[in-house]
């Protein structure tokens, strides 16, 4: 009897340090995924960062192009109101010639 509960110590002994090098092992490999996780995660966000800018000045040139462009829109108003009103002088001082 006395033998059977040293084997079923011994027993019990080898399962709680085999449970531990286990546990251990667990640990080690969750940590090694989480920081080949985070470092993932740390290029996406710089890929992602760069996207951003880059988008950004995309925006930024597109938004100057639309105001080149109101700018160039009214110019030419007030050309044509410049050109209408010189057309009318025109027509005005033919009128008086032929009169």
């Amino acid at each position: 009897m006395k033998v059977e509960i040293l084997v079923a110590l011994i027993s019990g002994g080898v399962s709680l340090i085999t449970g531990g090098f286990a546990f251990i092992g667990v640990c080690i490999t969750n940590s090694k995924s989480n920081q080949k996780m985070q470092s993932n995660m740390e290029t996406h966000q710089a890929v992602l960062d760069e996207r951003l800018k880059d988008l950004t000045r995309q925006v930024e040139k597109h938004n100057s192009v639309i105001e080149r462009t109101y700018e160039a829109e009214k110019q030419i108003d007030v050309l044509k109101e410049k050109q209408r009103v010189a057309n009318h002088r025109i027509d005005d001082l033919e009128n008086k010639l032929n009169s």
